[in-house]
This record gives C-alpha cells, sequence and structure tokens, in this order.
C-alpha cells in the first residue's frame, strides 16, 4: 500500500484549516489503496493557528503539528514539513481551501501514470489582481531565470515522488525556493487541471515585500544569470567605447570636421570605455561571489520550536 504525506504550511488559517484536514479526510476514505499522514507547519503565524492545529492532532491521529520559532516564509515551511515525511509520495497545497484536496485524486494519477512531479494548473485563478500579477512574474522569472519550459505551469499544489524530496532536503541553506529545487532535482515534470476555488475567509498572506522577497531568494540562490547579465553588459559597453575612441580617431584623421571636438569625444570614449571595464570586473568577481554564497550561506532555513501529534505520539 503506497503511503500519501500531506504537507501544509499554515498561516492565519484558524478558520480554513479545519475544512481543509474534513476534506483530506472524506478524500482518502475514498480511496482505500493509499495510507496517509498530514504535516502541519505554523509559520509563526500571530494569531490562534497552532492552537487549532493542536487540537485537530488531537482529533486525529493522521496529523502532525510543527511550530516554527519565527516567521521564515512560505518555502522554509515547506522544508520544515518535507524533513517529517514519512510517505511514498508527498502532496503539498495550501491553507486555505483554495486548492481542492478532493481533487488529489488527478495528481496522484500523473504520478502512477510515470510522472516524477504534478503540477496543478488552473484554467481561472481566483486569486486577487495583485496575486494574479505576482503569479505572472514568478512565472517569467521561474522561465528566464530558472529554465522552466514554458509550457509548464507552477503553482503552490503538486505531487512528488520521495526520492524527490529527498534530494530537495539536501538543500541544507537559508532562503530555499521550492521551484528551483524541484526543477533541479527532475525534468520529469507534468501538469493537470484542477478547478480553483473563490477564498472561503481571510485575505492572502503574500505582500508585495514577500512577493519581491520570494523572487529575490529564487534568482540570488539557484541562478547566476543575474550576475551574467551584469557581465554581458559590461562586455558590451567596454566594446562600445573602444568602437566609439577608433571611430573619433578615423574621423580627426581621415575627415576632421570643423566641429568636431576631440577632447569631449576621447572623454567620453575613455568614460563608457572604463565604465564597461568596471562592470565586466564586477560582473566576474559577482560571479566567483555568488556560487560562494550559495555554496557557504549557513543561516538557518527554519528553527521547530515544537512537534505535536501523530509523530510524537509514536516516539
Amino acid at each position: 500500500m503506497k503511503k500519501i504525506s500531506f504537507v501544509i504550511p499554515c498561516y492565519r488559517s484558524t478558520v480554513t484549516l479545519p475544512g481543509v484536514i474534513k476534506e483530506i479526510q472524506d478524500t482518502m476514505a475514498g480511496m482505500p489503496e493509499y495510507s496517509y499522514d498530514v504535516i502541519l507547519i505554523n509559520d509563526c503565524s500571530p494569531d490562534d493557528t497552532f492552537e487549532t492545529i493542536k487540537k485537530l492532532c488531537d482529533e486525529n491521529d493522521h496529523i502532525t503539528g510543527i511550530n516554527l520559532a519565527k516567521n521564515f516564509g512560505q518555502h522554509s515551511a515547506l522544508m520544515a514539513g518535507f524533513h517529517h515525511v514519512t510517505g511514498d509520495i508527498v502532496v503539498c497545497l495550501d491553507d486555505d481551501g483554495q486548492t481542492p484536496a478532493d481533487e488529489v485524486g488527478k495528481l496522484l494519477d500523473g504520478i502512477k501514470g510515470g510522472a516524477d512531479v504534478v503540477y496543478a494548473s488552473y484554467r481561472h485563478k481566483h486569486h486577487s489582481g495583485f496575486r494574479n500579477f505576482g503569479s505572472h512574474i514568478n512565472e517569467l522569472m521561474t522561465r528566464v531565470m530558472l529554465g522552466k519550459p514554458k509550457h509548464l505551469a507552477v503553482s503552490s499544489y503538486f505531487a512528488a515522488r520521495r526520492f524527490v524530496v529527498d534530494e530537495m532536503i539536501r538543500y541544507e541553506y537559508a532562503y530555499p525556493y521550492v521551484i528551483g529545487l524541484v526543477l533541479r532535482s527532475t525534468k520529469n515534470i507534468i501538469n493537470v487541471d484542477v478547478n480553483h476555488r473563490d477564498r472561503e475567509a481571510g485575505t492572502s498572506g503574500y505582500t508585495l515585500g514577500k512577493l519581491l522577497s520570494l523572487w529575490f531568494n529564487g534568482f540570488t540562490a539557484f541562478s547566476v544569470k543575474p550576475l551574467r547579465i551584469a557581465t554581458v553588459s559590461g562586455t558590451v559597453c567596454a566594446f562600445a567605447g573602444f568602437a566609439y575612441g577608433i571611430y573619433t580617431i578615423i574621423k580627426k584623421i581621415f575627415i576632421q570636421p570643423p566641429d568636431l571636438v576631440v577632447g569631449f569625444s576621447a572623454l567620453m570614449s575613455v568614460i563608457v570605455f572604463m565604465g564597461g571595464m568596471l562592470m565586466l570586473m564586477m560582473g566576474l568577481v559577482g560571479e566567483y561571489m555568488g556560487r560562494m554564497y550559495i555554496s557557504m550561506n549557513n543561516s538557518p532555513q527554519f528553527v521547530i520550536k515544537e512537534v505535536v501529534g501523530k509523530e510524537v505520539k509514536e516516539t
């Protein structure tokens, strides 16, 4: 019998979380070929989310609750949950009820069909305009910076084989970016269509600052392309400055127009050339520093304050 581990990061979900768990219970009751457990990670929510998690753990032996010591963000919370999974397949979904747990069978069918990772794809997203704009920027960033195939849609609702998650948790550094970890672990990724629901209560925990921080984490921790852009830009500027200098010399020697101000032209050539060379050198240095940063950053991904529920009962 295959086992499914559901991993759900939680933040301000006191109202919505019980409904999500009820839907998982009802759905898995109709899938006797699978056993399951649920890992709920409280990302230091300021409301009573962890009290709700503890209550759910008391009511359901399938649930483990993890309480983080501070707010590390959704992706770090997922990584904390990944360290506690026991299933053959890991399913990640949201705590707000917008990702339909009753359609998890579609994701599992994709895994049974041979895929390593199956992402839910939404034809119509029931997010605010701000969140939809953020999703569009995230799509562009992952495609340009991380090499995501253009046809592949990524979301917070996905299923992955255990070996993919085991590979992901080998990344021990701060500021993880789950999509980047998935993309570097396997290329055998597909989409399945699922419905996206309206939010039942509350508002999204993603602010503009959190979205910007997430994007920055993605392309600094998993891509050196921004540094390479600086390197290429520096090379282009240096070449342009050098070419303009040659053009000025040729114009002075062979054409000698009366209005040609040699000093100004020469100064501009030197400024453009030196500016380009500086950008080139900074890009090269940044390339090495970026690689060192990726390898040597030892800040914690997460700090677990407390674990309750199934895992504690079994030890």
